[in-house]
């Protein structure tokens, strides 16, 4: 069986072709994808594989942009850091999920369902559209969060969304930066982050940043039809939006 994995966390890219291995030697992954742009290039580029294991959550947006960009024929089974209760839409036609960590019995279940449906083609459901799997997500998504609880020494302390300006991931740790330029790290992944926060307000640049409307400060064109973003407070960071991502971004700002 030939694999890929589009998924933008190496130590999650690796945890799975480990279990991958370990569930059966005789599957090969082809590659390991980290973002929308880069997926799309390599389903375009080569044949297709027999199965995809695709993060919903990519550096450059959700992975569901890949649906709209490229005609996907090979069965996906999707990964999340959502909590089950928001996940329990994607349980309909071919599509499977396996909720991060990824645990070995439970990929290997998966593994037997797409076996059981590959074999047996009369019996495979229609594919999911797009727009189904659209909607399915945003009536899973949970409340949006208005509070942060942060420490500070032997302290605690609350910072409210408005004062956030922007999330930045860096030292596989995520560090929440104030309008005021204080900075806290909090026990969150930018992925589970993406959705807790209100999508009118915040937007996920890249692998890297998270963002208000308010922590925008000039917008540049860049190389190869990407855009570089000045952030407030300022970062040393060069931060840059793929191609890809540019219209989603475009749009997000016009709202």
């Amino acid at each position: 069986m030939k694999v890929l994995i589009i998924e933008d966390e190496p130590f999650a890219q690796n945890e799975l072709k480990r279990l991958l291995d370990k569930t059966d030697k005789a599957i090969i992954v082809l590659n390991c994808i980290d973002s929308v742009e880069d997926s799309v290039e390599w389903l375009t580029g080569n044949p297709a594989p027999d199965l995809i294991f695709m993060d919903i959550q990519l550096s450059d947006g959700l992975s569901f942009e890949i649906f709209k960009l490229t005609e996907v024929k090979t069965p996906v089974i999707f990964t999340t850091a959502y909590d089950e209760y928001a996940i329990q839409a994607f349980k309909v036609n071919s599509i499977d999920y396996l909720l991060k960590p990824v645990k070995q019995t439970e990929l290997e279940n998966a593994l037997i369902k797409f076996k059981t449906l590959h074999e047996k083609p009369e019996q495979q459901p229609h594919a999911i559209s797009f727009h189904q799997i659209e909607q399915l997500l945003s009536a899973g998504i949970p409340k949006y969060k208005s509070r942060f609880i942060a420490k500070v020494g032997d302290q605690l302390k609350h910072i409210g969304v408005a004062d956030i300006a922007y999330f930045k991931a860096e030292d596989n740790e995520v560090v929440l930066v104030t309008k005021n330029n204080n900075r806290y790290i909090i026990d969150y992944t930018l992925d589970q982050l993406g959705g807790l926060m209100d999508p009118i307000n915040f937007f996920r640049l890249n692998r890297s940043y998270l963002i208000t409307i308010g922590s925008i400060g000039k917008i540049n064109k860049y190389f190869n039809s990407r855009l570089h973003i000045d952030l407030l407070p300022a970062t040393n960071d060069t931060v840059l939006i793929s191609r890809v991502r540019v219209p989603d971004f475009l749009k997000w700002m016009d709202k």
